[in-house]
């Protein structure tokens, strides 16, 4: 064990320091993220979703830094890894849409302009209903990964995909806040 130990000194300080490092910028990520999501009255649930989101980003790129300083022999790493990533690539191939919600999912967590409650409504031709147009006026009801729930005024809850929100345009009718103001008013 004092033979490993002495052999291998430089690597296992560096990395002990990687470790240290990785928990630094887990915890000071988690917190910032935390901040934005408490400062844009963001649903709790989506904060967790992206502090998972980037604590997978920081697992494999420390995975990374650690093969590069145990170095390991990349022609053996290097068929392992391209094995995988080719049935990797071959099965995201075949889901492009989910890679694409989850993308998205996280470009609307940090720059979404509506909020759970809002009154929307999506300019988008599969949706509209010429006959009754109160259909085509949705409640945002619940922010996920792949998709938002969206709540007619008949109740139907609608399942739509977080790339077609960032594709379509939508008019924002009121705010929940908005919403609340008014029946304030109302009962005053």
């Amino acid at each position: 064990m004092e033979e490993f130990i002495t052999t291998h000194k430089s690597q296992l300080l560096s990395s002990l320091i990687l470790f240290i490092l990785v928990i630094i910028l887990k915890i000071v990520f988690s917190s910032l993220v935390r901040k934005v999501g408490k400062i844009s009255d963001f649903n709790p649930v989506r904060t967790n979703l992206i502090i998972k989101y980037i604590n997978v980003g920081m697992f494999i790129l420390s995975f990374v830094a650690l093969t590069l300083i145990w170095g390991v022999n990349y022609k053996d790493l290097g068929l392992l890894l391209s094995s995988v990533f080719a049935v990797i690539g071959v099965a995201l191939f075949a889901q492009w849409s989910i890679l694409s919600n989850i993308t998205a999912g996280v470009v609307i967590f940090f720059s979404f302009p509506f909020k759970i409650g809002n009154t929307i409504r999506i300019l988008d031709k599969e949706l509209s209903d010429s006959e009754h147009p109160e259909n085509e006026i949705f409640v945002i009801e619940d922010i996920r990964a792949f998709h938002m729930h969206l709540r007619r005024g008949n109740g139907e809850i609608l399942t739509y995909p977080n790339n077609l929100v960032l594709q379509k345009g939508i008019i924002l009718i009121s705010t929940y806040k908005d919403e609340s103001a008014l029946s304030d008013i109302g009962e005053a």
